[in-house]
């Protein structure tokens, strides 16, 4: 009469040890994505441009989304801790498909605290949709303006050095933390005049246009430490330089193709690189 009793009891125990063993892989998984106190700059692996900030205080910021929304998702599934939801801000600076398919993506599984985008958004097409999500999320929604700065927690912030208007578009931003700056020229030659603002202080890295001339007098004034080749601007005459050329202005040179997603880290005082295939 017993045997009902014993088999219900030894189920329940094997339940209840299942049960044990996944939340202990859970906090496990917790633990191990857990804040570390850096500043984490992703220059993503991606067709068109994707930037991911993760700020010393665990908030992410994503800087346009590439042209693969599926890609999109995945990485950033694989970045950012399995619980968190949310962002600080979204930056979007320009609505095409080398940037906005891949920021679509991920505004339909994170909400973002607030949204940069481009004056003048379409309201068809793929910028509907996104649009649609940004209010959807309840995000305020704010034009991409020379002047903004963002606090991302930690310490680390978020800044609009200028918008481009003329042919190739794009942005510039800066991302500081301490010591630690980086820049995203996103844009053509009617950008550096607001890059130049990064002038004068040492910067960490630029994510930079592959086609772009490289012997310009931004980056001799730059003097980045890191260059992050993007890939979404396109030039009337792309440059046609090597390697060992280029390492003329920089000594440290990335491209997603050669290297993957690289990451730049950073305590505020030094700043190093990883890259991940």
């Amino acid at each position: 009469m017993d045997a009902p009793k014993d088999d219900r009891r030894s189920r329940l125990w094997r339940a209840a040890r299942w049960l044990a063993l996944m939340l202990a892989c859970l906090l496990a998984v917790a633990w191990a994505q857990r804040p570390d106190g850096r500043l984490h700059v992703y220059f993503l692996d991606t067709p068109g441009d994707a930037v991911l900030v993760q700020a010393p205080s665990g908030r992410f910021a994503l800087i346009d989304g590439g042209g693969d929304p599926a890609l999109m998702a995945t990485t950033l599934g694989r970045l950012m801790p399995f619980w968190r939801r949310d962002m600080a801000a979204v930056a979007l600076t320009r609505a095409d498909g080398a940037h906005l398919p891949g920021q679509v993506a991920a505004l339909a599984r994170y909400r973002p605290d607030l949204v940069l985008g481009p004056p003048g958004m379409p309201a068809g097409g793929v910028a509907g949709e996104w649009l649609r999500l940004v209010g959807a999320q309840g995000a305020p929604l704010r034009a991409l303006r020379p002047g903004a700065r963002i606090g991302l927690g930690g310490g680390a912030t978020l800044s609009v050095l200028g918008v481009s208007a003329g042919e190739g578009g794009g942005a510039v931003l800066l991302v500081e933390y301490g010591a630690a700056r980086v820049l995203i020229h996103g844009g053509g030659p009617d950008g550096d005049a607001a890059a130049m603002a990064a002038a004068g202080k040492p910067l960490a890295a630029i994510a930079y246009p592959w086609q772009r001339e490289f012997d310009t007098p931004l980056l001799a004034a730059l003097r980045p430490r890191a260059v992050a080749f993007t890939s979404a601007y396109e030039a009337a005459e792309p440059a046609l330089l090597s390697y060992a050329e280029r390492r003329l202005v920089s000594p440290a040179l990335y491209h997603e193709k050669n290297d993957g997603t690289v990451e730049l880290i950073s305590d505020g005082r030094s700043v190093w690189f990883a890259t991940q295939r």
